[in-house]
């Protein structure tokens, strides 16, 4: 397995529409471990194929907590089929936004549908925080981030912050 690098805003990666994944093979696990590695070592308890620049609608998820064994899913070509009308506010980060946390207020529960990393058909009712990430991860797969469920100031006081930090980071090396 492979940590991949994060793609970290303001690149214009994370605004990309990612393509459904047309079959589920072993190349395609692979790189659910890859993005299971990766989400691991950030910490993180989601992660999103083009969050480490991969444009396919593919995700994976654990909310295990520290201690507790890993109970990752990964959820190929999501769908959210039913969202209830109750909303919930948790707060939220992201591995793209690092550092960053802001309340943002989404359906309380939502039905997906899925393919898991066999290729089998799924649909889940997920609640709580299941819902909120699933959520917050198929967002990415659309180009929506987090912060654009919250207040048009304080997107573009992140923005420019990310913007800012982007500028200032040294340039990267190619080699080869």
């Amino acid at each position: 397995m492979t940590i991949k690098p994060l793609i970290i805003l303001p690149d214009p990666v994370l605004r990309q529409l990612s393509k459904p994944v047309e079959r589920v093979d072993d190349e395609l696990r692979k790189l659910a471990d890859d993005m299971l590695e990766t989400m691991y070592d950030a910490p993180g308890i989601g992660l999103a194929a083009i969050q480490i620049g991969i444009p396919l609608r593919m995700l994976v998820i654990d909310l295990s907590k520290e201690g507790e064994e890993k109970a990752p899913m990964v959820v190929v070509n999501p769908e959210i089929v039913h969202s209830a009308d109750e909303r919930s506010v948790y707060e939220e980060g992201c591995l793209s936004i690092p550092d960053y946390y802001a309340e943002v207020e989404r359906p309380a529960s939502v039905r997906a549908k899925f393919l898991d990393r066999d290729g089998k058909q799924q649909e889940i009712t997920a609640e709580g925080l299941l819902a909120t990430c699933l959520q917050h991860e198929i967002d990415h797969l659309n180009g929506v981030l987090f912060i654009d469920h919250i207040s048009k100031l304080k997107r573009d006081m992140v923005m420019r912050k990310f913007k800012k930090l982007a500028k200032d980071r040294p340039p990267s090396r190619m080699v080869g």
